[in-house]
């Protein structure tokens, strides 16, 4: 499985391609699922409301991230890593295809599909690469190698948003989902053709006495997440802004409470690790609760409220490759009242003269820029991490998560200041913000989310490692949800610095209570043995 020289097995290489068109899948959709929401259906949109779009997008996004707790399980005790992995890269393959059908049930069910496809997909490729990493030999190098698999997604993450452009003007909201299934078949066909190099790090863990059996996990653990659910549902008003917010947020408290359970009912040798994690958990929770509002609050600034008229001499090659819209103010048709849209806080004096129009670049290339600044700065990090690693100064992998906490709440001063560098009542704010945000933030991303992935890796018991995995996404599951819920308040601030200062407020506490936990995570990280 491992090469004498301790070079990266190939097993790698396998999970990272399969990763990368796997993301390109997923990345292609939400890069334009909010705008798709809000587009009118006479262009084949939605015709959503935002209040709704971001309701739909919250709850999506926490579902996406939440099947992985009950995909990792059954792939821990049924039907291991590979054939769960290939299960759910059907299941998304064809959640994408039918996305590109019209008609609000179809698109339910779209939904549906992906959510299952990611759960049991999402938690056993990580938890896959990480059995690779578990001999003695190549175990120092299991951060690097998460770097470079975290690189392969934001490969498939930038190069997606690009063809959705290209597929969305030239053919339609159809052809562009349809794309992202035939990226997805594309990861599945080169999984299946190199499982061989994975075989070996595919072995399912053998329950010991005390552990919770399959049946009675899911009949205690996802019955009562249903249950719950409903009765958030359908409570009296609301807590949480709506009553999907309820019955997703209130549907997790029986999740959150067999992880605790897997806590108190632990070995002493698996209690502290256990424990670890969950602690690391609450932490992440904010991080991705901001983190991802690119694909929404984020991508409303850059329609809305960013500069995104291209210069002449790269509008036309730019327009010819079908990257632009172009938006005339002559006529009544979809392309003019988007051109309304987009000069709708610009005074009169700022418009382009009657029967002209503007090249503006599409709203979801900016999507792109996170993972521009991923690929360009992974190697960056890596090589920063490996110069401290060889002065025997290299953080742990709890204080990378710290940092990159720490680093994520900056990224939102980034944005109180682009808010405050123009008037947006009257003018439209630099696409260079955007930039600089999305690249504080990504530096943020590389020191933790791939950090967390390793540390789920490290820390936890063998037998539960998928599991545990599931808890992680768990963790961006209900993140996850709370950026939908969060970005639904956009409208509700006036001053829009005051929505990303709100961010800010969210993590630095976060970021603080990681570096008062940084002591007791170092020493059971080296009560396992772990650097």
């Amino acid at each position: 499985m491992q090469s004498t020289n301790a070079k990266h097995p190939k097993g790698l290489w396998i999970l990272f391609f399969t990763e990368m068109w796997e993301r390109f899948g997923y990345y292609l959709m939400l890069g334009i699922f909010s705008l798709y929401m809000i587009d009118s259906l006479d262009n084949g949109g939605m015709g959503f409301n935002l209040q709704k779009k971001s309701d739909i997008y919250g709850t999506y996004l926490g579902l996406v991230y939440l099947t992985p707790f009950i995909g990792g399980l059954i792939a821990d005790r049924i039907l291991g890593y590979r054939r769960s992995i290939i299960i759910g890269g059907v299941l998304m393959g064809f959640g994408y295809l039918t996305m590109s059908m019209p008609g609000e049930s179809v698109f339910y069910i779209s939904l549906l599909l992906i959510i299952f496809g990611n759960g049991f997909f999402k938690p056993n490729i990580s938890t896959l690469l990480g059995n690779l990493y578990n001999s003695d030999i190549l175990k120092s190098k299991k951060d690097a190698a998460y770097n470079i698999f975290y690189a392969g997604i934001n490969i498939g993450a930038f190069v997606c948003n690009f063809i959705a452009s290209y597929m969305r003007i030239n053919y339609g909201w159809g052809w562009a989902f349809a794309v992202a299934g035939i990226g997805m078949f594309i990861g599945v066909a080169i999984f299946i053709f190199g499982s061989k190099h994975v075989k070996e790090a595919d072995v399912l863990k053998p329950t010991q006495k005390g552990d919770m059996p399959t049946g009675k996990i899911l009949l205690s653990v996802i019955v009562p997440m249903f249950i719950f659910g409903l009765i958030g549902y359908f409570i009296p008003d609301n807590i949480f802004g709506s009553d999907t917010n309820d019955a997703f947020l209130i549907g997790c408290l029986p999740v959150i409470a067999f992880f605790i359970f897997l806590y108190v009912k632990a070995n002493k040798n698996d209690k502290r690790p256990i424990g670890a994690l969950l602690a690391v958990y609450g932490c992440l929770v904010v991080f991705w609760a901001v983190f991802h509002q690119n694909g929404d609050a984020l991508t409303i600034w850059a329609e809305n409220y960013t500069n995104r008229e291209l210069p002449e001499s790269i509008s036309q090659p730019v327009n010819s490759i079908g990257l632009a819209q172009v938006l005339v103010n002559d006529s009544t048709d979809i392309s003019y009242s988007k051109y309304l849209a987009y000069t709708q806080n610009l005074p009169s004096e700022n418009h382009p003269q009657y029967g002209s129009n503007l090249k503006l670049a599409s709203a979801e290339l900016f999507q792109s820029i996170n993972p521009f600044w991923v690929i360009v700065l992974t190697p960056v990090i890596v090589g920063i991490f490996a110069l401290f690693r060889r002065f025997g100064k290299e953080p742990s992998t709890p204080s990378k998560i710290a940092i990159g906490l720490l680093i994520t709440a900056l990224s939102a001063i980034v944005m109180v200041m682009a808010v405050e560098s123009v008037n947006v009542e009257n003018e439209k704010a630099s696409s260079f913000w955007l930039f600089a945000s999305y690249g504080v933030i990504t530096i943020g991303e590389l020191c933790l989310s791939p950090m967390g992935l390793s540390l789920v890796s490290k820390l936890s018991p063998t037998r539960i490692t998928a599991l545990m995995m599931g808890g992680f996404f768990l963790s961006t599951s209900v993140g996850n949800k709370l950026s939908g819920i969060l970005s639904s308040m956009w409208e509700t601030y006036e001053d829009k610095s005051h929505f990303f200062m709100m961010n800010f407020a969210l993590v630095l506490p976060a970021a603080i209570l990681m570096f008062f936990l940084l002591k007791w995570l170092n020493k059971v990280m080296s009560e396992k043995g772990i650097k």
